[in-house]
């Protein structure tokens, strides 16, 4: 870039500099939540229609078998050792969750998106029945929507979302002030989405 063009750039009106960053940073923000922003909107319809089986092929088992009477015996239960079993034995997956011990008898459950194992056992006699229920990726993929029994790392994939989506409504936003012709129209039609969207949420609460 030549000396006089360098010069020219410094020298470009605040608003046009403006301008030109809300544009870039619209079209690279778009550009790297294109998929996130796509899997969120599908998801939305999907959620909005629970009774459609597209893709949905739920699998249930029921096993059961016996625990080492030492894992459970005594005031504490080795969750640890009951846990990993399980894992290995039956393959099952997600996080365990709800451990629970009585006198007599205890549980525990595997939660991950689209997929459920709830495990009871004898504490005496070390028997355990297991219900494994796997639904079909339709619900893995409104599960991941909702965030229900996601890792923490998807937690932050969601907050993320929400921020890009955010950058996008703004941005374009910004973006519209400066199209003159179309500016008036763009408010006017904006303006008639937001009191429709408000109407919409009133008469549903």
């Amino acid at each position: 870039m030549s000396s006089e063009s360098a010069s020219k750039a410094r020298q470009r009106p605040f608003r046009l500099k403006v301008h030109s960053w809300l544009r870039w940073l619209h079209i690279y923000t778009s550009m790297l939540s294109l998929l996130v922003v796509l899997f969120f909107a599908i998801t939305g319809i999907t959620l909005n229609h629970p009774d459609w089986v597209i893709g949905n092929v739920e699998a249930k088992a029921e096993v059961k078998g016996q625990l080492n009477k030492e894992w459970i015996s005594g005031k504490e239960v080795n969750w640890l050792q009951v846990v990993e079993y399980l894992r290995k034995t039956h393959n099952v997956r997600g996080s365990a969750e709800d451990m629970r011990a009585e006198e007599t008898e205890g549980s525990l459950s595997f939660r991950s998106p689209g997929y459920a194992a709830d495990c009871f056992f004898d504490r005496d006699s070390g028997k355990y029945e297991m219900s494994i229920d796997s639904m079909g990726m339709m619900a893995v993929m409104n599960d991941l929507h909702r965030g229900k029994d996601s890792s923490k790392a998807w937690a932050w994939l969601i907050d993320l979302s929400g921020i890009f989506l955010a950058l996008l409504s703004l941005t374009g936003l910004g973006i519209l002030f400066y199209l003159k012709k179309l500016r008036r129209s763009a408010l006017i039609t904006a303006a008639v989405g937001i009191v429709l969207f408000l109407i919409l949420m009133r008469l549903t609460t």
